[in-house]
């Protein structure tokens, strides 16, 4: 989980400022978290909560308190550059999804992936909590090919499987980023980002490696960023100093949150 919030604060001055090329400071005053943190804590707060009385975390158990802690989440943080059909969603309560296939969806799942027991659970947990507001098949698409791209990294699988995966189940991984840089542009749909994000992943040589990868494309950077440090923290871990950092971009509440969530979900730590 860390993985895409680290993604997030890091991608988060340049999402509206593009910054096409890997050097750049890592962290800085600019950063900060946005939606993509927050309702990335959401579902894993709601994932915990269901496992904890139904280990099965059945369909609709998911989905329901999916949807409670969420608007929970998005309402005590409402000034965190939501999309308006999401605002719509969040203060109405009772209001069913809205068919979105934006790439929201990719960036808010990687609780799924590690509570997950196997690859169709994860498959199913994905589209539990992804539907209730993104029910697109393009969103339910994006939103599993970045949990199970997760779940093969972190129970082993080279980067040879998971681009096989993707490329056999979910998109074609037919560019590289050096070939897309100069004209990719800002693009909110799961198939315009998620991609993308798992391509950076897949060009990296270590965590940080793969975020400043996702950063140099552009686009909808703290989104693509959260995508690929999704995957990137279950291959190859997050250094212990960069997770102290991060931590400092988040108010007490959401740290004390991911600190629990630890406890359930401990993080990947290298170095």
């Amino acid at each position: 989980m860390l993985g895409a919030i680290i993604g997030d604060i890091v991608g988060s001055r340049f999402e509206f400022n593009n910054h096409k090329s890997k050097d750049f400071e890592f962290f800085s005053d600019e950063c900060e978290f946005t939606d993509d943190t927050v309702m990335t804590i959401a579902v894993a707060v709601a994932v915990r909560h269901v496992r904890a009385w139904d280990f099965s975390a059945n369909d609709h158990s998911l989905r329901y308190v999916t949807a409670h802690t969420m608007r929970s989440y998005g309402r005590r943080y409402p000034f965190c550059s939501y999309g308006l059909r999401f605002m719509d969603w969040l203060f109405t309560d009772g209001a069913p999804s809205y068919g979105s296939y934006g790439n929201g969806a990719g960036m808010r799942v990687s609780a799924v992936t590690w509570s997950a027991r196997n690859m169709a659970e994860c498959i199913r947990m994905s589209e539990s909590v992804t539907s209730v507001t993104h029910s697109h098949p393009e969103g339910i698409k994006g939103a599993e090919a970045i949990a199970t791209a997760t779940f093969l990294a972190l129970h082993g699988a080279t980067k040879e499987d998971i681009r096989e995966h993707i490329n056999n189940h979910y998109y074609p991984l037919d560019f590289t980023l050096d070939e897309i840089r100069n004209s990719y542009r800002f693009d909110e749909t799961c198939q315009g980002t998620i991609p993308q994000a798992i391509v950076a992943f897949l060009e990296s040589t270590d965590f940080e490696d793969a975020i400043r990868n996702a950063v140099s494309i552009g686009g909808d950077s703290d989104t693509l960023a959260a995508c690929t440090g999704t995957i990137a923290e279950a291959y190859y871990g997050i250094p212990a100093d960069m997770r102290e950092k991060a931590l400092t971009y988040l108010d007490g509440r959401l740290r004390k949150d991911i600190l629990s969530l630890e406890d359930t979900y401990p993080p990947k730590i290298c170095g």
